[in-house]
């Protein structure tokens, strides 16, 4: 048991820390968002909300900037204050935002904030033996970096698994609302700019799949479905 506490302290450690990030997020998130108001986008989100025979789905504008939607660990959906405004400016249809936020959903619906809790404990522990390993055949500062790739590598990989997964969700939930792929893709092919760029990073560390992947396993899902897809 006794050579078994260092695994354990550095999962425990690791577990604590992700409970710490959860807190310190949803603080940030109370005190800077509001419920969403748009009587185009309750329309989308009325027909997704049918889908899903549910009443409603409610949805946050987070006040930030950068373009992005999130799934809270607490299982509410956000939309940030900057994708609404490329909304506002045109730059955006209510349909592409309705598939931003039934890939919100489908990370909600497929429980991906609690793997991510049980794959962060993971790779602190792998990251803490890699360095106690490496650190004996490398000079430190090499095996602590070597270290710190690997688990950011593997966390990279698992990451973009999960958004390929939110992604055929999404599809599927906007087929049974009668909103198609189509916004979906569009909003994909477009996603680039929007965002302003985030290159430069090694494909195997980047956390989100590049558009045209993602677009291409829609497509292919569709397929699959016997979907047709959009004119």
């Amino acid at each position: 048991m006794i050579k078994f506490l260092p695994f354990l302290l550095m999962i425990g450690y690791g577990l604590a820390m992700w409970r710490f990030s959860v807190w310190r997020l949803g603080r940030e998130l109370d005190a800077r968002s509001t419920p969403l108001r748009d009587p185009a986008l309750a329309a989308v989100t009325a027909r997704l909300a049918r889908a899903l025979d549910l009443p409603m789905v409610p949805v946050h504008v987070y006040e930030v900037d950068p373009v992005n939607g999130l799934a809270a660990p607490d299982g509410r959906v956000f939309l940030t204050r900057g994708f609404l405004r490329k909304y506002k400016a045109g730059e955006v249809t209510a349909e592409e935002i309705a598939s931003v936020i039934a890939h919100e959903l489908g990370h909600v619906a497929l429980g991906h904030a609690r793997r991510r809790m049980i794959d962060f404990t993971g790779q602190n522990a792998l990251r803490m033996a890699l360095m106690g390993l490496l650190g004996r055949l490398l000079p430190l500062g090499l095996g602590v970096w070597l270290a710190n790739l690997a688990a950011t590598a593997l966390a990279a990989r698992l990451s973009r698994g999960d958004e390929y997964e939110a992604d055929e969700w999404a599809s599927a939930l906007l087929v049974k609302a009668g909103l198609g792929t189509g916004p979906q893709k569009s909003l994909f092919a477009k996603l680039d700019r929007l965002a302003q760029g985030k290159g430069g990073a090694p494909a195997w560390l980047m956390t989100h799949p590049a558009s045209p992947a993602r677009i291409a396993a829609i497509e292919a899902n569709e397929a699959r479905w016997g979907v047709a897809p959009p004119a």
